[in-house]
């Protein structure tokens, strides 16, 4: 073998042992992203089925439920337009309270209600999560009340096309 075979079967193995390990890394980190989605999308269907996600909004007033023994928990995330009952087993924040900002970690069961693992609750007055913030703010923006008017300037604002609707 010549010394130019050798260093090139040489340059070869190590791209194959560095994509090796990019592709072990990828999937590491993919393994473990949770995604962050509204009541509102959960409504719509855009959650992956089985898979583990962050629900957050506000806890519903007057939705907060306690088993006998004070550790099932059952209440509702809204965002002011729709809301996913949560039931949640452990201790809840002290923070936790209902009309508050809430983020909860866990998975959809097939009944449509959320099986939370983690909960975490804002902690001040001022303070919510960015993503909570900004679906409170999309689905608010995107009531059933809304017409489709406005839908149709916000199209052409943005560019894109509204099939028709005037």
């Amino acid at each position: 073998m010549k010394p130019r075979q050798r260093r090139l079967l040489w340059v070869l193995a190590g791209l194959v042992l560095v994509g090796a390990a990019v592709t072990l890394v990828l999937r590491a980190l993919n393994s473990n992203v949770m995604f962050f989605y509204s009541p509102s999308q959960v409504h719509a269907g855009e959650v992956p089925q089985g898979a583990a996600f962050r629900l957050g909004g506000l806890v519903e007033q007057g939705s907060l439920q306690r088993s006998g023994d004070g550790m099932l928990l059952r209440f509702s995330v809204t965002d002011e337009v729709r809301s996913v009952p949560v039931l949640y087993r452990g201790l809840l924040p002290d923070l936790f309270r209902e009309g508050k900002g809430v983020v909860v970690s866990g998975r959809l069961q097939p009944d449509g209600a959320f099986q939370a693992s983690e909960v975490l609750a804002k902690h001040d007055e001022n303070y919510m999560p960015p993503e909570a913030a900004h679906a409170l703010k999309n689905a608010v923006g995107k009531s059933p009340e809304k017409s489709t008017k406005d839908e149709s300037v916000q199209d052409r604002a943005h560019g894109t096309s509204n099939g028709g609707r005037t």
